[in-house]
């Protein structure tokens, strides 16, 4: 809460007319329009300013600074600062003269903007006042309240229990990434080791020479007997006349018959 001593300043407007207004018939509320407005019966500067809870509106002469009249408010909205019904220019307000007399008159701003501003800086003041009565009472019941010990009493222990995390970390220590060693594992199936790079064989070595050829000697005549026909396209004879169960013709020489 601030020092009740210190006061600051809200808002300030350097022209403000003060009208009187008559008596109030009704509960209707008052409205500007019944005054004169085009006769204030004072211009002057309007100052707001804040002590603790209390806002004040203050009336100064523009030149000297002397006050005119003061309006204390205690809240807002409430009966010491009310709005009139046919704009929102003009406002009504019950200053008093410190000795327990007060009285009502209307005040008026030639600017919209700065209706909006008087108006703006009473509803922000009473917004903080709102607040800090609740800061206070949440720090009362605080105090209230039987406050909870969590501290450890004397000969008190605390175990914890680490052994999931060093089973992790060997079972995760054995493991050893694939790549790790810079080579490829060899491919599933293959019998011998890694192979070694291309470009890696030594000048000395070659690979082996592939084995010559054997003739086919199944198919070669009788070189004894020089004149046996020589063999026909087909190297297979006629299957379809041997199978046939018909005529049968000669073996030719050097051919197996199935």
């Amino acid at each position: 809460m601030a020092d009740d001593t210190y006061e600051s300043v809200l808002c300030v407007k350097p022209e403000v007319h003060v009208y009187r207004i008559p008596p109030r018939a009704t509960n209707r509320g008052y409205r500007a329009s019944e005054w004169k407005l085009d006769e204030p019966a004072w211009s002057g500067r309007m100052k707001i300013t804040a002590k603790a809870k209390i806002a004040y509106i203050k009336l100064e002469d523009k030149n000297t600074g002397e006050l005119f009249a003061q309006a204390p408010v205690e809240q807002y909205p409430g009966s010491a600062v009310e709005a009139v019904t046919d704009s929102s220019r003009y406002f009504v307000i019950r200053i008093d003269d410190g000795n327990g007399r007060h009285a009502f008159i209307g005040i008026g701003f030639a600017d919209r903007g700065d209706s909006f501003d008087f108006n703006v800086a009473l509803q922000d003041h009473f917004k903080w006042v709102k607040q800090e009565s609740e800061l206070a009472k949440q720090e009362a019941n605080q105090s209230a309240a039987p406050k909870l010990d969590l501290g450890f009493k004397e000969g008190q222990t605390i175990k914890i229990s680490l052994g999931n995390i060093k089973k992790k970390d060997a079972a995760g220590g054995g493991r050893s990434r694939p790549g790790a060693s810079g080579l490829l594992p060899p491919p599933p199936g293959s019998k011998g080791g890694i192979l070694p790079p291309p470009g890696s064989l030594q000048p000395s070595q070659s690979p082996p020479a592939a084995a010559p050829a054997q003739p086919n000697t199944g198919l070669l005549l009788d070189f004894g007997a020089s004149s046996a026909p020589q063999p026909s396209q087909d190297l297979w004879g006629d299957f379809t006349a041997a199978g046939s169960g018909t005529t049968q013709e000669a073996v030719k020489p050097g051919w197996v018959q199935f």
